[in-house]
């Protein structure tokens, strides 16, 4: 669902998108496609806003992103380092200039002890003018219900895109 507080937080990604000429591409595994959704309820989003790609599961973090096998079986699918390659893989294969990535575990099962239900990982991209791209990563635990879980995760994505913008 989106309500209030999630257009106004997409509204304010487009006008800072807008404003510093960057276009934006999603990867995201645990919530679904959500954060596109968002970002494409707003009027005009076509302007600031490529692609998004929904990569649920390994093979298809591989494919369509080119996260590492090694990474996903190092460190799992729910990692910093699997967020940031997410992020990566989503300006490497758009032509967006900045993206974000969320990989986590919503629930109600899937967690461990290391990784409890609630454990979400986000990366965030942008390209530099001298064509390079280094994530920014960062793990969150947030608690609630799956739903709670995950519209808590595309709050925290939007939310990091912003500061990253501005």
């Amino acid at each position: 669902m989106i309500d209030a507080e999630l257009v106004a937080l997409s509204e304010a990604v487009g006008s800072a998108c807008r404003a510093h000429g960057l276009v934006v591409a999603t990867a995201e595994s645990c919530t679904g496609g959500w954060a596109a959704q968002v970002i494409t309820h707003t009027p005009g989003s076509s302007g600031w806003f490529e692609r998004g790609f929904v990569t649920y599961t390994n093979a298809s973090k591989t494919d369509m992103l080119g996260v590492r096998m090694d990474t996903i079986t190092q460190f799992g699918a729910v990692s910093l380092e699997t967020a940031g390659e997410m992020a990566q893989g989503a300006l490497e294969n758009s032509r967006a200039t900045i993206s974000l990535a969320i990989t986590g575990i919503a629930g109600p099962t899937g967690g461990s002890p290391d990784k409890p239900v609630g454990t979400v990982c986000f990366g965030w991209c942008m390209k530099g003018q001298d064509g390079k791209m280094v994530p920014s990563c960062q793990r969150r635990l947030f608690s609630g219900d799956r739903e709670s879980i995950r519209r808590q995760s595309v709050i925290h994505a939007l939310s990091g895109l912003l500061e990253r913008i501005t």
